[in-house]
């Protein structure tokens, strides 16, 4: 009898042995979904990029965690929210994808954020700049990484500000984006005892933007900033050319700008713009190497959210490690824990999923200082991360904790 009790006592313990190691990645793969825009206005800054960038991180993790192999998928959401919230549900219910990366567009990014909540998946935010996906939606599955909208306005207003950027004149993508943008940068210079003294507000798509460049040009303001981005923000920054700001003694300023519109604008026209982003592929030795594998597969240096594509991947796949699971919370809770390899750079995933890191103000280079294609901007000032980055919403505390 005794015998007979120790023999099933034994074989039930190697059961529940076997069951958690079972469970341990789910279906024996770990599958990420590049969620991106492949033919659409973001296609340039993620698209065909964005899915290369997550490869190589795979491929440089071994592709493998926790001995299960790694396999990366990829759709286009057509810039839709529904059709991203599609996507997601069926990668998740149907395709047994474990995690979500890259996101352009906001309305995408809070619908896909929501998805994952719900169905327990883990996401990382790496194109989408809205704040609110920590200030507002932040939740224990999902983590945004690129530079939000007030580390896009706050830290770069500040930093312009303290270089001699006493007025300002906003020309402002009539969208809740575009707004977002302006009222954040529009708060620290008016904290800082500066002054807005002009706004022309403009449709998505707009053909000729004369009209808000003289009235920039007229008002004298110390400033001109851009609240735009894409084919609107790049337009305008053409047609600023052509009525000779980017020469005068106006500062031009954008916000949310990514490697491939400046090279795209070429140096004769963006010269002298400034901007801040989380990642330049010159910033470090590692970024460089990086940089030299990805224009290998691509023929382009990578965006920024190329970039943070390849350093997020790489870090849920360490976490995945360290948790001994694919399990959203528990993965994302290691994530939490770790410190993130950022390029050569401190860098940190605090509770509420908000990557900090010390973003960087840039100032397009003059033509006579380039030595080569992709060498376009000069470093002016690092933004302390607390300048850059909101403080953390005490609810979102609560419900990552």
């Amino acid at each position: 009898m005794n015998r007979y009790a120790a023999g099933l006592c034994g074989a039930v313990l190697a059961l529940l042995a076997g069951g958690p190691a079972r469970a341990q990645t789910s279906d024996d793969v770990v599958r990420i979904g590049v969620l991106t825009d492949l033919s659409g206005p973001y296609a340039d800054s993620g698209g065909r990029g964005s899915v290369v960038a997550a490869e190589m991180a795979a491929g440089d993790f071994g592709g493998r965690a926790r001995g299960k192999p790694v396999e990366i998928v990829s759709a286009d959401h057509q810039n839709k929210p529904d059709v991203a919230s599609s996507i997601a549900r069926r990668w998740y219910d149907v395709e047994k994808v474990d995690a979500i990366v890259d996101l352009p567009v906001t309305a995408i990014a809070l619908a896909v954020q929501a998805v994952s909540k719900e169905k327990n998946r883990t996401v990382m935010i790496t194109a989408a700049a809205t704040s609110d996906l920590t200030a507002k939606t932040c939740s224990a599955v999902s983590s945004h990484w690129t530079d939000d909208t007030h580390a896009l306005t706050a830290g770069t207003a500040r930093a312009v500000f303290e270089r001699g950027g006493r007025s300002w004149y906003f020309i402002t993508v009539d969208h809740a984006f575009g707004h977002a943008l302006q009222k954040a940068a529009t708060e620290v210079v008016e904290a800082l005892g500066g002054r807005v003294v002009g706004t022309s507000r403009h449709p998505i798509n707009t053909a000729d933007y004369s009209s808000f460049l003289l009235q920039a040009q007229s008002s004298g303001a110390d400033v001109v900033a851009f609240a735009s981005v894409g084919d609107d923000f790049t337009k305008a920054i053409k047609q600023a050319n052509e009525f000779g700001l980017t020469q005068g003694a106006q500062t031009l300023t954008g916000f949310l700008v990514y490697i491939t519109d400046i090279k795209g604008l070429g140096l004769p026209v963006a010269r002298g713009l400034t901007f801040s982003s989380a990642f330049y592929w010159d910033q470090s030795e590692s970024a460089r190497a990086f940089a030299k594998r990805f224009q290998e597969k691509t023929g382009a240096m990578p965006t920024k959210n190329q970039a943070l594509i390849y350093a997020a991947v790489t870090h849920y796949l360490k976490a995945i490690d360290r948790a001994g699971t694919d399990e959203a919370v528990a993965v994302n809770r290691a994530m939490r824990a770790m410190p993130v390899a950022f390029f050569d750079r401190p860098a940190s995933l605090r509770a509420d999923g908000r990557l900090l890191y010390d973003p960087v103000l840039y100032r397009v280079k003059d033509p006579s200082a380039s030595k080569g294609p992709w060498d376009l901007y000069e470093a002016v000032r690092t933004i302390p991360q607390g300048e850059a980055f909101l403080p953390m919403n005490p609810a979102c505390a609560e419900r990552n904790g």
